[in-house]
């Protein structure tokens, strides 16, 4: 007797995998891939849509087919700020441009001067001013760049719902991919920014859902049921949010580290604004304060830096062992921030490291009290790659005394939101217990 089972897509930046869950959320089956990027028209590296396309057609026809398991429902996660545009037939006509590049200055002026300034844009969007990362800028961009090109473009699908209409060739709108610091969401009235309808940017939508939709069923004799995707950051909320009731801050680390507080309502200010904290909608439409933080990217990259100086591996610092001579918060570097730190002031890697840390930390602290003030929370769940760094972890007890610090173990909560977000189309068992598993860390 095959075992019920859902199947999910949960796509990175970088790794793509494709995840196979039972009725009570356990792991039966678990792929990943990198694929080679490519480059758009004007030579910025960028995801390989038609590669991206061939792996999911590809990875749904082998998985449905296997006689020890019955896929009753598909979902997808995904990162977020990009777009496939799409024309009457359903073919992607762009690249699927990286949310990175460049946007032009020009352009920008013209935005902003056309509909109020800067300030205003971000506190009615609650979205920091970041040029492509506001994926609807990456719209406005094609209307005067590529003015036919925009012309033929029939629905502009969030990457989460371009996967799922690979299978169902159905169009949607996610409220989590809207709400994500996109420019294109009126967070006091709770609809398209007025901006969005002027320009004529809402007709390229598809209809709008909160992200327990079923988008419909795919496009072959099986007939399974399919969502519609959601972007991963809210995604990754879900678990926690069925878990635990009690007011929390959830630090998700990554190549970004985003704090997210679904239990902070109080509006964005300019200044907030300015460091870089937004507003995310969640799978069901609520408001989730966030602010973001770099740091995955600035650890990977000053830990290559590091390695080159001291002639060792880049996975070294895996096996550095927490150090409290070197682990004092009040400590400072000579220099700004570490990037700028002189190699040759440290007497070896495991010092040097220990500072790269205390200062990730510090970024961290003030970018997390952005979410935190105003609200009664008193947990910190912190997931992904810094929640099995030892020495983050007991850095980050030190400069939060008056918190609780645990880190959260949690096999692929993105994809495992992904899969709680349509439970009930799938799945007659209640919502699994006992998913996540805490370690706290205590002030040394």
């Amino acid at each position: 007797m095959p075992l019920p089972a859902i199947l999910i897509f949960d796509v990175g930046k970088t790794n793509k995998k494709v995840l196979v869950f039972d009725e009570e959320y356990a792991l039966l089956h678990e792929e990943s891939i990198q694929l080679e990027e490519t480059t758009d028209e004007d030579g910025f590296p960028c995801e390989n849509v038609d590669a991206l396309t061939n792996w999911v057609r590809q990875k749904f026809s082998e998985i449905l087919i296997r006689r020890e398991i019955e896929i009753r429902a598909i979902n997808f996660s995904a990162y977020g700020a990009s777009f496939v545009h799409i024309d009457k037939m359903g073919n992607a006509i762009t690249p699927l441009y990286n949310y990175l590049k460049p946007f032009p200055e020009n352009l920008k002026r013209q935005f902003y001067d056309t509909y109020g300034g800067e300030d205003l844009i971000a506190r009615e969007t609650a979205s920091p001013v970041l040029g492509s990362l506001n994926s609807g800028m990456q719209l406005y961009r094609l209307k005067y760049e590529q003015p036919d090109l925009f012309e033929k473009i029939k629905y502009s699908l969030h990457l989460p719902q371009y996967l799922s209409f690979i299978l169902t060739t159905t169009p949607a709108t996610d409220i989590s991919s809207v709400g994500c610091h996109t420019n294109l969401w009126d967070f006091t009235n709770n609809r398209y920014h007025d901006w969005v309808n002027k320009e004529g940017l809402d007709k390229k939508f598809g209809p709008l859902y909160n992200g327990n939709k079923i988008a419909g069923n795919t496009n072959d004799q099986y007939k399974v049921q399919v969502g519609i995707g959601l972007h991963d950051s809210s995604a990754a909320m879900i678990p926690y949010l069925s878990s635990f009731h009690d007011p929390f801050v959830l630090v998700s680390t990554g190549t970004w580290c985003i704090s997210l507080n679904p239990f902070n309502r109080t509006t964005l200010t300019s200044e907030e604004l300015k460091q870089d904290c937004l507003c995310y909608l969640s799978y069901d439409g609520s408001p989730v304060k966030a602010s973001r933080l770099f740091a995955g990217h600035q650890h990977e990259q000053q830990v290559k830096r590091l390695a080159a100086h001291f002639q060792i591996t880049n996975d070294y610092y895996q096996v550095v062992g927490f150090d409290a001579r070197h682990a004092d918060p009040s400590r400072r570097l000579s220099s700004d921030s570490f990037s700028n730190a002189d190699l040759s002031d440290f007497n070896d890697f495991d010092e040097a490291y220990h500072y790269l840390l205390l200062d990730i930390v510090r970024q961290q602290v003030i970018s997390t009290n952005l979410v935190l003030q105003n609200t009664s929370a008193k947990k910190i769940f912190v997931d992904g790659g810094f929640a099995r760094n030892n020495i983050y972890m007991k850095m980050l007890a030190n400069a939060l005394p008056g918190l609780e610090i645990y880190a959260a173990t949690i096999s692929q909560a993105s994809a495992l939101g992904a899969g709680l977000a349509i439970h009930k189309s799938w799945n007659n068992n209640p919502w699994p217990a006992g998913i996540i598993e805490l370690k706290r860390y205590t002030n040394t």
